[in-house]
């Protein structure tokens, strides 16, 4: 039964365009009286009468009885189903036109249009999941590489919701015994009663800490990195592009300038998606196309994760490359020495960035610079320990307050904790405030919104 006073939603689930089946989902309370009326089985058991978990094959029609697609109707009962709500799936021939006309019917029978998100929203409701579960499950739709795949996967099965909660019940905890002491004088205590609430808070913090540490590779995993390849004119960028994705994406010619724009391609390293962007030429022109692809290659340099600066090795240092290669941040770029099969004239040494020396025609180097780039990247993040969930930015910004409320209320244990004994239990409820809002503990409609409005319609 659901917790609170839900209509009867309905939504496409499957991805828009021509495919084997589509699936329309139907879930609330009044779904079998809807189901009835859109669905009529071969054998005449009507889908209202069907036991969970048990399929039916029949005809979708319309009000007048008129076939509209033939199909299956599966059975979930409340609580067995993903809302824990009653649900049935009809699942007809895939296409467009097909699914919007079995929706319609849905629609017109008495359900109405779930907003992005509702049926995972009232799994959560109905408790079912928790919303670091549910984020788990968005992850996993929107994963790019296996390694974000088996992190989601952990999420979504509650391995970071049980740390969150072991955080929780452990704040829970040193608030509760701290309260406690609030109705004893002071000399009814145990000498060792506060300092046994500090043992307690410091390992929690240990865990907190541990938890936080996980943010950088969450953040690899989800949002991937932006990688730019930069340098003058005929420097290698568009053959290093190519040569990264294994396939002939950009042009390569050897006429200056061939790359007026950006040229942007996905792909994965080490499991950590990226966004692979070529850019024109770095030179001083003339002309106005060319100066505007300039531009925006210095705009992408700003915004980029990691920049891969190509010098052309076989001639000297040019005096753009120079003045480039000081503004570099060598935290977030690699400089790649190509064409050194033809001789090492750059004479670049000692720049404090990664140097790999290459001839990227041929293919020298590509597997050094991988590594490069890979090393720069999960600089903070231990991408070589087993794939395992990992916080979001929405968990570390609650998690830095909750540290911050708890550390305060630490603080005040080192004083005269007998006088502080209050305002530290305050800023535990704080922090408990904080960790709850990470699993839905306690929540608010605009938290609510902000989680589930990112989901497709239908999930």
């Amino acid at each position: 039964m659901s917790i609170y006073e839900a209509d009867t939603i309905a939504a496409i689930a499957t991805p828009p365009g021509e495919g084997g089946v589509g699936i329309v989902r139907i879930s609330g309370p009044d779904v079998w009286r809807i189901a009835d009326r859109c669905f009529k089985a071969l054998d005449g058991v009507a889908v209202s009468a069907r036991a969970h978990g048990t399929f039916a094959y029949g005809r979708v029609v319309d009000s007048e009885g008129a076939e509209i697609d033939t199909g299956l109707a599966l059975v979930m009962r409340a609580p067995r189903s993903y809302t824990r709500e009653d649900v049935v799936e009809i699942q007809g021939h895939g296409g467009a036109v097909g699914m919007r006309r079995i929706l319609r019917r849905c629609l017109d029978a008495g359900a109405r249009m779930a907003e992005p998100g509702e049926f995972t929203k009232r799994a959560f409701l109905n408790g079912r999941i928790d919303l670091v579960q549910a984020e788990g499950i968005f992850d996993l739709i929107r994963a790019r590489s296996d390694r974000a795949a088996i992190a989601a996967m952990e999420q979504m099965e509650g391995k970071l919701s049980r740390e969150f909660n072991a955080i929780y019940d452990a704040f829970l905890d040193v608030a509760a015994n701290l309260e406690t002491t609030l109705d004893f004088v002071e000399d009814e205590l145990p000498d060792d009663v506060f300092s046994g609430i500090a043992d307690l808070l410091d390992r929690t913090f240990r865990n907190l800490d541990e938890l936080l540490d996980t943010w950088d590779e969450g953040r690899l995993l989800r949002e991937g990195a932006r990688v730019v390849i930069l340098g003058r004119p005929n420097a290698g960028k568009s053959t290093l592009l190519n040569a990264l994705l294994g396939f002939e994406r950009a042009i390569v010619s050897n006429t200056a300038g061939t790359t007026r724009d950006t040229i942007e391609e996905s792909f994965v390293l080490d499991g950590i998606p990226l966004r692979i962007i070529d850019t024109a030429g770095l030179r001083q022109t003339d002309c106005e196309i060319e100066a505007e692809g300039i531009r925006r290659a210095e705009a992408h340099s700003l915004e980029a994760h990691l920049s891969i600066y190509l010098i052309d090795a076989s001639q000297p240092l040019h005096e753009e490359d120079r003045n480039r290669l000081e503004k570099l941040d060598p935290e977030r770029s690699i400089i790649v020495l190509n064409k050194v099969d033809l001789g090492n004239e750059s004479r670049i040494t000692d720049h404090e960035s990664r140097i790999v020396e290459a001839s990227l025609l041929s293919g020298t180097g590509i597997r050094e610079l991988k590594k490069a780039m890979a090393a720069a990247l999960e600089k903070g993040a231990d991408m070589a320990a087993a794939p395992h969930a990992v916080i979001s930015e929405r968990h570390r910004n609650l998690l830095i307050k909750s540290h911050a409320e708890a550390k305060q209320a630490r603080e005040y244990l080192n004083r005269n904790v007998e006088e502080n004994a209050v305002l530290a239990a305050e800023h535990l409820r704080s922090a408990l405030e904080f960790l709850g809002q990470v699993t839905g503990r306690t929540y608010h409609d605009e938290l609510l919104d902000n989680i589930f409005s990112r989901f497709c319609i239908g999930k």
